[in-house]
């Protein structure tokens, strides 16, 4: 079972939607015993990362990942889902992520925000993530990233300058683009994730 946590933020539906598609059952819920006890759990992630941090403490979500991480249970984070991933983000203000991963997400160096569209990534090692899928394109909406982080990174991408655009260290994965909008290539790699459960 995979559960999408719902802590007031994220498009909830197109992504459970999107992970339907894998066969697997798949729920929306907030109770920390379903999402601690649930076979994945995706935290999704649209607005401010403040805000996200607020609606995520509200439902015991940053204990509920800490939780899983600890016991090794696969854990996916979606945009702002990956941001707060991280140890601060310093959107409208400075802010303390879960800490899950070592680093800081900051406002993009580019003339014009947000970077919204498609775009490509640059896949790093051995990625299962991105098995059949390394050329494609994904959906990305954000201003801001990581542009430095002392953990192993799935993918990156340039725009005015790289960031890290997907993670996949032990039972964290995490993509700052938008799987569930991203076509058939986004699915690919909902699949793919889904696999290697």
């Amino acid at each position: 079972m995979i559960a999408i946590l719902d802590y007031g933020s994220g498009n909830l539906r197109s992504a459970l939607r999107a992970f339907e598609t894998t066969g697997r059952k798949v729920f929306i819920t907030s109770d920390a015993e379903q999402a601690e006890k649930a076979d994945a759990l995706v935290v999704p992630g649209v607005g401010a990362f403040g805000a996200c941090m607020d609606g995520l403490r509200k439902v015991n979500g940053d204990q509920i990942v800490k939780s899983r991480l600890a016991l090794g249970k696969p854990t996916m984070g979606i945009c702002v889902g990956m941001q707060i991933m991280f140890e601060r983000g310093v959107e409208h203000g400075s802010f303390n992520g879960i800490s899950a991963l070592k680093g800081t997400v900051e406002k993009m160096s580019a003339p014009v925000l947000p970077h919204m569209g498609w775009n490509t990534v640059k896949v790093k090692g051995n990625s299962k993530l991105f098995k059949g899928i390394e050329k494609e394109s994904f959906y990305f909406v954000h201003s801001y990233a990581v542009h430095d982080a002392n953990v192993e990174v799935g993918a990156t991408t340039n725009y005015f300058g790289e960031f890290i655009s997907a993670i996949e260290v032990g039972s964290i994965t995490a993509t700052q683009f938008h799987p569930e909008k991203s076509g058939a290539a986004g699915l690919k790699l909902i699949n793919n994730w889904v696999e290697s459960l």
